[in-house]
């Protein structure tokens, strides 16, 4: 059994996931454009003056590099800088040539509202229109948008068949969420050891998901020979780039010395490290260590600031709770206090912060 659900990995680093305005399965589209092998003249490219007065050709040429390594690209400079009407009047002339990345950057300016009104019915169309041309973000943008029905009919078997089209093209997000499709096994015939591929291809690129699923799957023998000991690594690694599902079973294994040497002062770095970042079951398991004194200093007001914490997302412990019957009342209420305010200070807590110290002796004869 996978470690977390499979539905939560549908994402990429530069996801369109916040475009959760419009939802739905009713095709957004206009008529015309309800199709996905649309030709560039169906599509609104009407354009509004830069608002701000500024014309930043110069600045936009001196950032793309990166990106487009020695072709100059003023466009994505715009984009990059935040001109984003001087992206779209710059990438309209490209797209309407047939350029697969200035139709891209075009739907990213309609998909997240990018100084024009967001239109996802609009992006989807231009998401088509590259991926038709072969760009694999695009591509992988207009899987999402099938899948969650955003602009476009939601259908998980159109957005299974361009998950496919992208890990074809190349896209290591696509290779991923195929992978997980695998795993499903409800739009593609469940495949592990194939799933166990395309997952394991992500996870060399440094993909965090990636590396927390092949770990997870190496512990439990999924499409793979089993080998604890290499998946507690895949998980740890995908740990250090922060991803909290794994940094909490990380501390787990630590904590347990299972598949890794025993390291429970390891583990207290690592379940503060997601208590801080904000996950439930990190907060209750360091306020434990907390409020017992394990490898940290005993600390009954903050692992009772924890605790409510945890509280506060659903999360009870009676044992924990046991642990601390015997807080005084004051520090109790100290704790709800931060709580409250976490993850900043109380106001109380700031202001006696600022209170000059009183004058000793020595600063008085001074």
């Amino acid at each position: 059994m996978m470690r977390r659900s499979l539905a939560i990995a549908l994402l990429l680093a530069a996801s369109t996931a916040s475009l959760a305005q419009q939802s739905g399965d009713v095709d957004l589209r206009p008529p015309g454009m309800q199709i996905d092998n649309i030709e560039v003249q169906d599509l609104p490219i009407g354009m509004t003056p830069e608002t701000s007065g500024v014309t930043p050709w110069s600045e936009a040429l001196s950032i793309s590099g990166d990106i487009f390594g020695e072709q100059v690209d003023e466009a994505y400079g715009a984009f990059q800088r935040g001109y984003f009407l001087t992206s779209l009047a710059l990438a309209l002339p490209r797209a309407e040539r047939g350029d697969p990345a200035a139709q891209t950057l075009i739907a990213e300016i309609y998909a997240k509202g990018l100084g024009v009104a967001q239109n996802l019915a609009t992006a989807s169309g231009w998401y088509a229109l590259a991926s038709k041309n072969g760009d694999k973000v695009a591509t992988f943008e207009l899987a999402l948008m099938y899948q969650d029905g955003k602009g476009v009919p939601k259908s998980r078997e159109r957005a299974t068949e361009l998950f496919q089209k992208a890990a074809d093209q190349g896209s290591i997000p696509g290779k991923y969420n195929l992978g997980l499709l695998y795993v499903e096994g409800r739009y593609l015939t469940p495949n592990l050891v194939k799933a166990a591929e395309l997952i394991r291809e992500a996870a060399d690129t440094g993909m965090p998901e990636a590396q927390y699923d092949y770990g997870s799957m190496l512990i439990e023998g999924a499409g793979v020979a089993p080998d604890p000991a290499a998946g507690a690594e895949w998980i740890g690694k995908a740990a250090d780039q922060g991803l909290v599902e794994a940094q909490v079973d990380y501390a787990t294994m630590l904590y347990l010395g299972e598949n890794v040497p025993r390291d429970r002062a390891a583990a207290t770095t690592w379940y503060s490290r997601a208590a801080n970042a904000g996950n439930a079951v990190a907060q209750n398991r360091y306020a434990k260590l907390l409020a017992a004194g394990e490898n940290v200093a005993i600390d009954l007001e903050s692992a009772a600031m924890w605790r409510a914490l945890a509280r506060r997302q659903g999360l009870t412990d009676p044992q924990l709770d046991k642990m601390l019957v015997s807080i005084p009342t004051d520090e109790l209420a100290r704790a709800e206090e931060r709580a409250r305010y976490w993850p900043g200070s109380p106001p109380t807590a700031v202001a006696e912060a600022n209170v000059p110290a009183p004058a000793t002796e020595t600063t008085k004869a001074q």
